[in-house]
């Protein structure tokens, strides 16, 4: 089992390092110099260059990525001060640490996506669990025709659909916002509600989906077939052997939609207004703030990638086989 995660972890640092590569050389193609936003529209030559200095600008870029990763590690000192270990750099239109920023936003993003996986998770499985029990009956053929309309819409339709009829007309829901959890559960729960149910409504009928398929799939197995010739009752078999065969997959595909969930996350962050990661992303890459980018950027594909290899250590744990891979 060591080998194995030690195998992902080497894996996930070249990953990480392609990415920070890719946004950090990508980043120059943008033909603006975030610079001049700094300096003003009466900027005169001199004055530019003292500010691409103070900014870290003026050196070729190789050099300024090894500075940027070797910074990440050791700290670097920049002109407006000492930046500690890990240093993400300094916000080129505040001058704010970049990994506080983040810090600040991370819990608005963390919450949605962790409250839409759950969403989706619980009503995705039991759907899925439901239309197999009752496969071919008229409950099984509704559950399936919703996961497929469902699945075929888009957040950005959905959510200001959802606000439309939902907040605005009549009021089911209150106007979705981020209350800290410590400060206040109930508004953080009531505020969340909604992005949570519609960031989870596509994801749901992908579960649905692939839960019946894999259910039905186990029940067709020997080791199940052996089961009812026992005498096993239907819902032993059912729970006891069939559900946790059809695990793997879904664990599978979990580990892949996390990506997705973030992406997601961040897209319904922009349909409801509400201030995390997705929004600070894009504010950076319309203000040329390099530093900002990165750390959003770096900060998003380690959590991901972490993730992922949680996933891989519980497939490992359901099905052995995994760790020769």
């Amino acid at each position: 089992m060591l080998r194995f995660l030690l195998r992902r972890s080497l894996g996930a640092i070249v990953i990480l390092l392609i990415i920070s590569a890719v946004t950090f050389f990508l980043f120059y193609a943008i033909p603006r110099n975030p610079a001049l936003l700094a300096c003003g529209k009466t900027c005169t030559p001199d004055q530019l260059a003292i500010v691409e200095a103070n900014l870290g600008i003026d050196k070729p870029v190789p050099v300024q990525y090894w500075e940027y990763m070797v910074g990440i590690f050791t700290g670097r000192d920049y002109p407006i001060g000492h930046c500690p270990a890990p240093c993400l750099g300094y916000s080129f239109t505040d001058n704010r640490p970049v990994l506080e920023t983040i810090l600040d936003r991370l819990p608005t993003t963390l919450s949605l996506a962790v409250g839409g996986a759950v969403v989706f998770l619980v009503v995705g499985l039991a759907m899925g669990m439901l239309a197999a029990w009752r496969r071919g009956t008229l409950l099984d053929k509704s559950l399936s025709s919703a996961s497929l309309v469902l699945g075929s819409m888009q957040i950005y339709f959905l959510g200001p659909l959802a606000l439309a009829l939902l907040v605005h007309n009549n009021q089911v829901f209150s106007q979705p916002k981020y209350e800290p959890f410590t400060e206040d559960p109930t508004a953080w729960f009531g505020g969340l509600l909604l992005p949570w149910l519609v960031l989870a409504t596509i994801f749901t009928a992908n579960y649905t989906r692939m839960s019946r398929a894999t259910l039905i799939e186990q029940l067709r197995e020997d080791h199940v077939r052996t089961a009812k010739a026992k005498g096993m009752s239907r819902s032993t078999v059912f729970f006891r052997y069939a559900w946790r065969g059809s695990l793997i997959p879904i664990v599978t595909i979990f580990g892949i939609d996390l990506g997705s969930l973030f992406g997601g996350a961040m897209i319904t962050e922009f349909t409801f207004n509400l201030p995390g990661l997705g929004r600070l992303a894009v504010d950076s890459v319309t203000k040329s703030n390099l530093p900002m980018l990165m750390g959003v950027m770096l900060f998003a594909a380690t959590m991901i990638v972490l993730f992922n290899i949680l996933v891989d250590a519980c497939y490992a744990l359901i099905d052995p086989r995994v760790r020769l891979a």
